[in-house]
């Protein structure tokens, strides 16, 4: 409005030949006015750049702050998902561990199953023979040569197939058991040995019909190291009692028969 104002004075004063003092001077009024609204015009236009600036700056600022927020719960994100991943794998193992133990005793459970029906067999043809008034057996591990079982990753059932002494028939070289032909107090003996191992002792148990009795063990780092134990037991009609090899050992024996089992009926009841 003013500049349109001004141009319509200038024009004036353009089309006039001459100009009056007091012309002059209106002239002058009018053109200190305009000056005066367009220094107020910028002041004003800078004080507004001058906000924006800064909000600029702190919108800036407030950017970066989320930007790193961001970067931080990407991070933890990551973490966690490598946790995740490590659980899922250390769950994977033990399944996988959990599977093969169940295997080894199912396998276990099946042999020990067909070994019953060979002991059943065994106890019915010891009636058969009337009551036994004498029983006594006495085998060491190999029928022959030399050799080391183990280690096994579990228990593993011992056959001791050199048999000395057999009164009675009451064990059975071919599944290592001895199965009770009468009610009565046994006394059973084992011995146990192996070359010295850094990592692999040698060991043994005694178990009746499935229950860990009393056990033999021994580990020394070099030559030859054995362990021994005895019990008596109190045994029905048809009661199994056999040796167990201890997981992780090892177990020797050659013709000098250094392991060996033994065992003989005290007395009837």
């Amino acid at each position: 409005m003013l500049f349109t104002l001004f141009l319509l004075i200038c024009w004036l004063f353009t089309v006039q030949p001459e100009t009056t003092p007091a012309k002059k001077i209106i002239q002058h009024v009018k053109e200190d006015e305009y000056d005066r609204d367009i220094h107020s015009v910028l002041r004003e236009m800078t004080a507004t750049l001058a906000k924006q600036n800064v909000q600029i700056m702190y919108l800036q600022k407030e950017n970066e702050a989320q930007a790193a927020k961001l970067r931080d719960v990407d991070n933890l994100k990551e973490a966690i998902q490598v946790q995740a991943d490590k659980l899922r794998e250390l769950e994977m193992q033990k399944v996988d561990r959990m599977k093969q133990q169940l295997q080894a005793h199912a396998e276990e459970l099946i042999t020990i199953k067909k070994r019953s029906n060979v002991t059943e067999n065994q106890v019915e043809a010891l009636r058969r023979d009337g009551q036994v008034k004498q029983v006594a057996f006495s085998a060491s591990l190999v029928a022959s040569g030399s050799g080391t079982l183990g280690p096994y990753n579990t228990y593993v059932p011992l056959v001791f197939r050199y048999v000395v002494t057999n009164t009675g028939n009451a064990y059975n070289p071919n599944t290592g058991f001895f199965t009770a032909p009468v009610k009565g107090a046994y006394h059973f003996e084992f011995y146990i040995g192996a070359h010295g191992h850094a990592s692999h002792p040698s060991g043994a148990v005694l178990v009746k019909n499935g229950q860990h009795i009393f056990i033999a063990y021994e580990h020394q780092p070099s030559h030859y190291g054995s362990s021994s134990n005895g019990v008596t037991l109190i045994l029905e009609v048809g009661d199994v009692v056999f040796l167990r090899q201890w997981p992780n050992t090892r177990i020797f024996d050659n013709a000098n028969h250094h392991s060996t089992f033994s065992g003989h009926l005290l007395f009837t009841m």
